[in-house]
């Protein structure tokens, strides 16, 4: 009877931590998908004068009317998103031994919570379009900064546990899509005002970053988290102590230092590359045509009816989303091909398949390709296998990263997966302005 509550006790702790994780991934990605998700709104605060009128229910169409920047708003957004997301995680990647990372971690969701405080109080707040544009383009700089670096941070520390701990931050991750994409078709089901959905959209990411900041200072309390944290440290603690033995009497040793650090770095890559290079391609693909191709397809079912207004949250947001976190989530039951496999970057690799496909949708508007697909049953398919394989095989890479190197240099491993991660999203949302271009 002792021995089977020990186990549950111990079964608890496990849940627990894995059960933070999960919670700490879905703050990494919630931010960002409920900006994108209240794209609307911010085009809504855009318009001239003369238009403002024409979009206050949030679902009326669009007028053929924009202003100049409601056109440049999704170009504009993505750059001060990725751009900053890409340098950041860079930085992370090179410096994140010589901050705390109770620090990089407690810091980076405080202050998301109070860019989030203030996007919300601003939707009562009138503001001219300019103004409002510039506000929104720092918010969103300083989120992807400082998502960067908890996303990085959050890599990391899964990398000290055993191998299944980064499943539950990339399944978190793939829940806050879904979430948002939900959140959305909730707002068009009920018809409400434009305005009071989003107050609603950001009070809620509000009170997620604050369930994941309870959860980081709850991590610690726990004996299995504790284990590995110590098991490292130690670790890591007779390793510069055995290299102070060896450097002392150096003349130069702030320069040594920096030197071996960067050594050390480009051994570790050197151990991860191909892993790397995987999730970077991985992310790639998918960005450079979700949503920028996806969310342009019509459906040929339906003409003005309930289903062409639920067509592209539905089958392109929520569908992504939903077969994305399955994807993410199935490698916590099966971890196929294994670390050492080629079939891995090559499974990658076939996933460039998908862009043409989905080119060759019902995209609109097109100039140059012609639709070869037009049924909404081709486009369900495709989007179905193309986002559980973004969400499985990101998965597998992550998971496997910090796992190709010793434990103490698990933490450095996961910070350089997670700026391949970055460089992936970069790159796909470059190449989306041309494959748009192309079809």
């Amino acid at each position: 009877m002792l021995a089977l509550v020990a186990v549950t006790t111990t079964s608890c702790r496990y849940f627990g931590v894995w059960l933070i994780f999960f919670t700490l991934g879905l703050g990494t990605l919630l931010p960002w998908n409920f900006f994108i998700t209240a794209t609307t709104y911010f085009t809504s605060r855009l318009k001239d004068s003369s238009t403002l009128d024409s979009s206050a229910n949030q679902t009326e169409a669009a007028g053929e009317h924009r202003s100049h920047l409601e056109a440049i708003f999704n170009n504009v957004m993505t750059l001060c998103a990725m751009l900053p997301l890409l340098l950041c995680t860079c930085l992370h990647s090179l410096l994140h031994s010589r901050v705390p990372q109770r620090l990089r971690v407690m810091g980076s969701l405080l202050i998301i919570m109070v860019v989030f405080i203030v996007t919300a109080i601003l939707v009562k707040v009138p503001l001219e379009p300019l103004p409002f544009f510039c506000i929104t383009m720092v918010k969103i700089v300083i989120i992807n900064c400082f998502g960067a670096v908890l996303q990085g941070s959050l890599f990391g520390m899964a990398g000290l546990l055993p191998l299944s701990y980064t499943t539950p931050i990339m399944s978190g991750q793939g829940l806050a899509g879904s979430f948002a994409a939900f959140s959305m078709i909730c707002a068009i089901a009920s018809g409400s005002r434009l305005h009071d959905a989003a107050f609603g959209y950001f009070i809620t990411a509000c009170v997620v970053i604050f369930l994941a900041i309870l959860s980081y200072i709850l991590l610690p309390k726990l004996e299995f988290f504790r284990f590995y944290q110590e098991t490292n440290r130690k670790q890591r603690s007779d390793k510069e102590n055995t290299v102070d033995l060896m450097d002392r009497g150096s003349k130069d040793e702030p320069l040594y230092d920096n030197r071996r650090q960067r050594v050390a770095m480009m051994t570790i890559f050197k151990k991860i590359w191909l892993l790397a290079l995987s999730v970077c391609l991985t992310f790639t693909i998918t960005i450079g045509v979700f949503p920028a191709i996806t969310a342009d397809t019509r459906s040929t079912l339906a003409s003005g009816g309930a289903w062409e207004r639920f067509f592209i949250p539905v089958c392109c947001f929520l569908l992504f989303n939903l077969c994305d976190w399955g994807g993410r989530s199935f490698t916590a039951i099966c971890m196929w091909p294994q670390k050492e496999s080629v079939l891995l970057p090559v499974f990658v690799g076939c996933r460039l398949v998908f862009i043409p496909l989905f080119m060759l949708c019902n995209v609109h508007p097109r100039v140059h390709l012609p639709v070869l697909m037009d049924h909404d049953g081709w486009f369900i398919a495709i989007m179905v296998v193309f986002a559980f394989s973004n969400g499985y095989l990101a998965s597998l890479c992550m998971c496997y990263g910090p796992k190709n190197v010793p434990p103490q240099e698990a933490e450095t491993a996961g910070a350089i997966m997670a700026f391949f991660l970055c460089l992936g999203l970069a790159s796909g949302a470059a190449l989306s302005f041309i494959i748009r271009a192309l079809v």
